[in-house]
């Protein structure tokens, strides 16, 4: 099989994006958390968050540097590969990718340094603002992105000039375009629930290595257990429900793309909703469908008989590719009710006291460690494979964005990319699974560890960086 330099490019991003934006999905929510941490020891003087601080901001500070390399790298596809892409929307996308580096990326590469080595130097309640400035500056960084690419899904704001240039005409339409609201919302609990499952993971992990052991687990992995699933219960059906109006958001400006995720290929009224099924682009039907009937309808227009779109309503040019959008969307959603089944679990053992005791729910929580990742790429998936063949929605087709560009030479760089980063983050991923497998609290936890040495002729650490013990945690 030949592919095309469009096939090769679009893979090429495809590739660089996917392991992308497992970082920052990461470490957002993992700022926020340490922020928390920070804050509850400042408030309760509690030794246990301390030890958690240390522990999660080593994790942190590899995980942001790989995030780092990694958008470096896809941004330079902008230029080799898209070209044509870069020239006709710079106007619009330019300035607002350049407020992310100078607001965000600046914020956080400002206090980043303080954040991490800063905690025996300066003052508590500095370090503090450190953290502060770091969770807001992911944080700011994932509003810009997320306002970048929802402009291309929801342009609006622009015109266009004589060159076919989209030009800015209203900066707070493009900034705040129809879908960005939904989709940073979206996405940012989904950064929160990623980390929160991967907290929760850990510290699964740490109970049943503990119980294993006959230690009975440590202080520290009960408290990363519950906090996470504070989180799972409270957050998930926020998620849901805030995936539900994105979708209507989506109808609305996308129906094409709702189409293909509910695998519709006519539209009608009173729609079926189709839980399983196999979208045939050939046949423009959906084979061997498993379907409610009517329920559809319900959920995306909130009655029995309202008309949901089929991929029938647009010319067959203007297609996605369904097949991959109907089942990417399918486990999203389904890796969402798994969390919000694993949070309502958690409710229920908390309520008998038996949140910490109970290895098959532990073992539950360690296999959904990888679940938010997994949900936020089939996320990512949906909808930009549900975008296509446009880039920006409507108006500037995939194909017509390319740079002057042969198959060999991407072909080539493509390899290239797929041995360095299986080499490079391969071996990034296995030091943060081992930092992870490591007890809190287990020697230096970070870093730095708070405890310098008198003989090296070093200062003590101040009484805020190793504070007495007080009592255990819940």
């Amino acid at each position: 099989m030949e592919f095309s330099a469009l096939d090769l490019a679009r893979f090429q991003f495809a590739f660089t994006i996917s392991f992308h934006i497992i970082f920052p999905s990461f470490t957002i929510g993992l700022a926020s958390y340490l922020m928390v941490l920070e804050g509850l020891w400042l408030a309760t003087k509690r030794d246990v968050y301390l030890t958690l601080f240390k522990y999660w901001l080593k994790i942190f500070a590899v995980a942001f540097g790989m995030g780092v390399v990694s958008g470096i790298v896809m941004t330079y596809q902008f230029g080799t590969n898209w070209s044509v892409f870069s020239d006709k929307t710079g106007p619009v996308l330019g300035p607002l990718m350049g407020y992310e580096v100078l607001s965000a990326f600046f914020l956080e590469a400002g206090f980043l340094g303080i954040m991490l080595f800063g905690l025996t130097r300066v003052g508590p309640r500095l370090h503090f603002l450190a953290t502060v400035m770091v969770a807001f500056g992911t944080a700011l960084s994932g509003f810009w992105i997320l306002s970048v690419n929802s402009w291309m899904q929801t342009p609006a704001g622009y015109a266009i000039n004589e060159a076919g240039q989209f030009i800015p005409e209203n900066w707070f339409e493009i900034v705040f375009n129809p879908s960005f609201p939904y989709r940073l919302v979206h996405m940012m609990l989904a950064a929160y629930l990623t980390t929160a499952f991967v907290v929760g993971a850990v510290g699964a992990w740490h109970l049943l290595k503990g119980r294993r052991s006959r230690a009975g687990g440590n202080e520290a992995a009960r408290v990363m257990l519950s906090m996470a699933m504070w989180m799972a219960a409270i957050v998930t059906p926020v998620q849901i429900f805030a995936g539900d109006q994105h979708g209507l958001n989506t109808l609305e400006h996308q129906p094409a793309k709702i189409a293909a995720m509910e695998g519709h290929f006519e539209g009608e009224e009173g729609a079926p909703l189709i839980l399983f099924g196999m979208p045939d682009m050939e046949a423009a039907e959906t084979r061997y469908k498993v379907a409610i009937p009517k329920l559809g309808s319900l959920i995306l227009t909130h009655s029995l008989d309202g008309r949901v779109p089929g991929l029938k309503d647009f010319p067959r040019e203007d297609w996605p590719n369904a097949a991959i959008v109907f089942w990417s969307f399918r486990v999203m959603v389904g890796i969402g009710f798994a969390m919000l089944g694993i949070g309502l679990w958690s409710l229920y053992l908390r309520a008998r006291g038996r949140l910490a005791d109970t290895p098959i729910f532990h073992r539950a929580v360690l296999a959904m460690g990888p679940a938010g990742f997994i949900a936020v790429l089939a996320g990512w998936i949906t909808t930009e494979v549900g975008r296509q063949p446009f880039t920006v929605y409507g108006l500037l087709r995939t194909a017509d964005s390319m740079s002057p560009v042969d198959a060999p030479a991407v072909a080539t760089s493509l390899v290239v990319f797929i041995v360095v980063y299986f080499i490079v983050f391969g071996i990034g991923t296995g030091y943060l699974l081992k930092s992870m497998a490591k007890t809190p609290g287990a020697g230096s936890d970070g870093p730095e560890n708070g405890t310098p040495s008198r003989a090296a002729g070093v200062t003590p650490a101040p009484a805020y960086a190793n504070p007495p013990r007080t009592e255990p945690a819940e």
